[in-house]
């Protein structure tokens, strides 16, 4: 005699493992069911999630400033001592001794205390007059007076740069905390049901110490979404040909009933509710982030101004561009992450091959978004996890100079959603090593950005396994002088 199939102990693990489904096979399963158990108009389907594990808009306590973000993060750290930061007494003790002993060094084997000027001549630009490298930066010279050009980021305790992306994205060292996209995607939810409402687009191969898209304590609902450099530019979204048509309907409609069994039986269950509502977003993105992802739609003066036509700027240039235009489409917060800033040696010609890929990508899309009246509400960052030091690093004979790592102090820029406009906050000591001047850590980064957004840095938390988790974790002020 047959029994019939107690389908609340089936293995879903092993059904997907055996069927490949992969998500874009569950998400279609919430898109044939007309994502009533989202919705909850059917009382009698289960609810699978409580209200704060849903990517629905959610109201912010303060009127918010910005209300998306894209971080371009130059991952290695870029030299603010070459870009940013003009310091005389560099040129003043040019070859000599460091007139100090206080250096805090990352790698003493290569350390010298010999002090190393820029060799570039630094220009005042724009109606602010704000002073920076216009050689290697000529388009970034030309959106000074819409950038907050912070020289004073410090991150106290931390020396390299897995540690430093970790502090700078999750405001801790020390791994498995969840991200800044995550906390505000979780906050706010998402402008957008058919598109992410965090991507991480990254260049190249994924940065050491990566993902920091990853929401850790936070449900897996709100990390981001990956998207690479070539195809499949989202893993998993699309169904495998050979699932196409009926067979992947029965197995569809298997896979439904299996969800539908387990969840009864154990109701509550946050991380598999979360993660149904995440395939549910999967499914309304196999037609939607074709559309997005398409960059053919952009007109050529468009594609110029981004440097998609040229090969040296064509890689950052369509990622900005695409940042672009999942900013537009509703997409909460997108970073790109461009690692390649990373100079112990040769700092002068690797700096100069840098900027020449990322100048002029990174000013268009200050400047598109303000042509089309976004810069006002969409917050745009550039900056990595350090600066360098201003003393050379010797790699040993026949290399040319460069720069060790310093988090004691360096620069990063902002620009739009709420930032002040042509304006230098705080400031390094006279050598350009520590943050001397209106110090802004990793906390008070983060405190700032929430607030733009309306959320409360204080209030912001998240309980798991019993105990509050939160983005700053009390360390961390608003700084209102960068604010307009």
């Amino acid at each position: 005699m047959k029994t019939k199939p107690d389908l609340s102990r089936s293995s879903r693990r092993h059904f997907l493992a055996r069927n490949a489904l992969g998500v874009s096979s569950l998400a279609a399963t919430w898109l044939l069911k007309q994502e009533a158990l989202l919705a909850a108009t059917d009382p009698a389907m289960p609810a699978l999630q409580k209200p704060d594990h849903d990517l629905l808009p959610k109201s912010p306590l303060a009127p918010p400033r910005a209300q998306a973000m894209i971080s371009i993060f130059t991952g290695g750290g870029p030299s603010h001592h070459d870009l940013f930061d003009f310091k005389p007494m560099l040129d003043k003790y040019a070859g000599e001794k460091f007139p100090g002993s206080d250096i805090k060094y990352d790698n003493a084997g290569q350390a010298t205390s010999i002090v190393m000027p820029t060799k570039w001549k630094f220009n005042r630009r724009g109606e602010c007059g704000m002073e920076i490298n216009d050689t290697l930066l000529p388009h970034f010279a030309e959106i000074v007076d819409e950038v907050t050009l912070v020289r004073s980021m410090h991150l106290p305790d931390i020396r390299n740069h897995v540690s430093g992306m970790r502090a700078m994205t999750t405001g801790r060292g020390p791994e498995g905390h969840p991200t800044l996209g995550s906390w505000i995607t979780y906050g706010l939810g998402a402008e957008s049901r058919n598109l992410p409402a965090f991507v991480a687009l990254v260049l190249g191969n994924n940065p050491p110490g990566s993902p920091f898209w990853d929401s850790r304590q936070l449900p897996s609902l709100y990390q981001g979404t990956v998207v690479r450099e070539t195809e499949p530019r989202i893993a998993n979204l699309q169904p495998a040909k050979h699932l196409a048509g009926a067979p992947q309907e029965n197995q569809l409609d298997l896979l439904d009933r299996l969800n539908r069994a387990h969840l009864e039986a154990r109701p509550g269950e946050d991380d598999l509710a979360a993660r149904l509502a995440s395939y549910g977003l999967a499914a309304r993105m196999q037609t939607e982030a074709a559309d997005a992802l398409d960059l053919s739609q952009e007109s050529e003066a468009t594609k110029k101004l981004y440097g998609l036509d040229d090969s040296e700027t064509r890689r950052m240039g369509e990622a900005c561009l695409l940042a672009r235009r999942l900013v537009e489409r509703g997409v909460r917060f997108v970073q790109i992450w461009n690692y390649g800033w990373d100079m112990h040696e040769n700092i002068f010609s690797s700096l100069e091959r840098a900027c020449g890929r990322a100048d002029k990508p990174a000013a268009g899309l200050v400047k598109d978004l303000k042509g089309r009246g976004l810069l006002d509400t969409t917050l745009v960052q550039w900056g990595g996890e350090m600066g360098r030091l201003p003393v050379v690093q010797d790699r040993g004979a026949g290399r040319q100079p460069g720069r060790d790592h310093n988090t004691e102090g360096f620069s990063i820029w902002m620009a739009g959603g709420g930032m002040k406009r042509g304006h230098v906050h705080g400031a390094t000591d006279e050598f350009g090593h520590r943050a001397v001047e209106d110090v802004v850590t990793q906390h008070d980064f983060h405190a700032t950005l929430l607030h733009l957004f309306g959320l409360d840095h204080e209030h912001l938390s998240y309980e798991h396994n019993g105990q509050a988790v939160s983005l700053v974790d009390g360390k961390g002020s608003v700084v209102s002088k960068m604010l307009a």
